[in-house]
């Protein structure tokens, strides 16, 4: 009987954690849930060896894992290409011929290295080698580009017995099984929620749907008066109401009834993204919230917040009427299907996580950056823009640096290597020149000659690796040692002071002798 392994997760049933030989591969967007995982399939194991690659795999141990073998070999694989595809002629030296599971540890940055084509012929010769020694392989992956990852891993499902992604969702995560042969069969298409303890990850029980029971209000339209610039009711059904606060009173008494808020201002957001959390919490996934924006108030990491707290859809301020009763006729009959996290604070928190502007060091600069860069509920490649500028001839970085004033939360800049750097959150790359006009007080195209940019997350965390090295030495070097103090010359005696005396014009002068 061929043996079998597990993940461990707590109270989930056997046919979606089992494994048998080959090989299985899991990512996760977070390094620290990759690392617990690790932990916890450690910890049900009678016989496993860890291999790190890109981290030191005693680290990967801390805290220890509760149960487990008593003794678990450790290895260690550069993060090069050849190292990878040396694996299985360098597990048939070290490893004694017996059944067990091997958990091989990697970031994303590892696969970027390898061609696809080069995965695919690995992984095949890989998974006959693993068959033959009755020995399974659990691939972890973690770390920024993940998704790329996934993406190249999804044809591979001819060489994989398992593939599954283990994504946070700020009070939660999302466990979702694409295939996963088990022994018995192959399960694909699976999805749960998991809470996570200090040793393992647990299954959270599936509340109920919160589809309202009645749809008898499903053709009711709450909304605020403004949102139909003027006109009066469109029908019987249309309910408006003067303000936003008015909307949400009603609403809250509503199950599947399309709401309306008008967006007036930018300072409204927080007190909006709150009302609609409330409802999408409490009144269930039937509901329809529409936000209209009437003024030019909307940043786009101010939709993906009210988008997170649960809103159907967001009608622009360039959008006329007639769109805004378009959108309304398209989203009737759907149902909200996304996570709302149940802590709106740390969800705001996430969703806006730099509440800092201006100028920083090159060190300080870098750690806001990797921590914004790396903030999973962020979407990837859309956290903002770095940007590189170099000043013209006649001015001085500092001097443009004087000339730099953002304004809002979450554009930073720093000096380094004779450049300016910029991060600008949240910021598109078409809105580039723009947010440049409102940050500098003079034409950007007249202070700087070039600019630079980036807006991948693994080329901006890669530039902001090497931001240390092109910081100028006079700013960060250690104080020259003075010279030798030399021996101050012998004071000489004092001249005395000569005395003034009256000149007769036309006389010669006496002279003392």
């Amino acid at each position: 009987m061929a043996s079998s392994f597990t993940l461990g997760f707590d109270q989930v049933r056997d046919e979606l954690m089992l494994m048998q030989p080959g090989c299985y591969w899991v990512t996760a967007d977070r390094e620290e849930d990759a690392r617990l995982l690790a932990r916890q399939c450690i910890s049900v194991q009678r016989s496993v060896a860890l291999i790190a690659s890109g981290s030191q795999p005693q680290d990967l141990l801390t805290p220890a894992p509760q149960g487990g073998p008593d003794a678990i070999p450790l290895f260690s694989l550069p993060e090069t290409r050849q190292a990878l595809l040396n694996l299985t002629d360098d597990l048939a030296r070290v490893l004694p011929e017996k059944p067990r599971l091997v958990i091989f540890f990697t970031s994303s940055l590892l696969w970027e290295k390898i061609a696809a084509e080069e995965i695919k012929n690995w992984l095949k010769s890989l998974q006959s080698w693993l068959s033959g020694k009755q020995i399974s392989l659990l691939i972890l992956t973690s770390g920024s580009g993940i998704n790329n990852v996934r993406h190249h891993l999804q044809v591979f499902y001819r060489h994989l017995e398992g593939l599954s992604q283990l994504d946070w969702q700020q009070d939660s995560w999302h466990y979702r099984i694409n295939w996963w042969a088990n022994g018995d069969g192959m399960l694909a298409d699976r999805a749960m929620r998991l809470s996570a303890g200090e040793h393992c990850f647990t299954l959270i029980t599936q509340e109920e749907q919160s589809t309202p029971l009645t749809l008898n209000d499903e053709q009711l339209c709450i909304a605020e008066k403004s949102v139909l610039e003027g006109a009066p009711p469109l029908s019987s059904l249309w309910h408006l109401f003067d303000d936003n606060h008015a909307v949400y009173d009603r609403a809250m008494q509503a199950n599947a009834a399309t709401v309306l808020f008008a967006l007036q201002h930018s300072d409204a957001i927080p007190d909006m993204a709150s009302q609609i959390h409330s409802l999408r919490r409490s009144r269930g996934s039937g509901l329809k919230i529409v936000v209209r924006e009437m003024q030019t108030a909307l940043r786009y990491s101010d939709e993906r917040l009210l988008l997170a707290c649960g809103v159907n859809a967001i009608v622009p301020f360039s959008a006329p009427l007639s769109r805004l009763l378009t959108t309304l006729e398209g989203i009737q009959g759907q149902l909200f299907n996304r996570h709302v996290p149940a802590d709106l604070s740390a969800l705001l928190k996430s969703m806006q996580p730099l509440q800092e502007r201006g100028y920083l060091s090159p060190e300080a600069f870098s750690d806001s950056v990797t921590l914004l860069v790396n903030n999973t509920l962020l979407p990837e490649n859309g956290k903002g823009l770095l940007v590189a500028l170099r000043t013209v001839p006649e001015l001085k970085p500092e001097q443009a640096l004087t000339l730099c004033k953002p304004r809002r939360y979450g554009d930073l800049i720093t000096l380094a290597g004779n450049r300016l750097y910029l991060f600008l959150s949240s910021c598109r790359f078409n809105d580039l020149d723009t947010a440049l006009k409102f940050i500098f007080r003079l034409p950007h195209d007249e202070i700087f000659t070039n600019r630079l940019v980036w807006y991948e997350d693994l080329q901006i965390l890669s530039e902001v690796r090497q931001m240390a090295g092109k910081v100028k030495t006079a700013r960060h070097a250690a104080p020259v040692a003075s010279a030798p103090e030399q021996a101050a010359p012998a004071p000489t005696e004092a001249k005395p002071r000569r005395e003034p005396q009256d000149i007769t014009l036309g006389q010669p002068p006496e002279v003392d002798v």
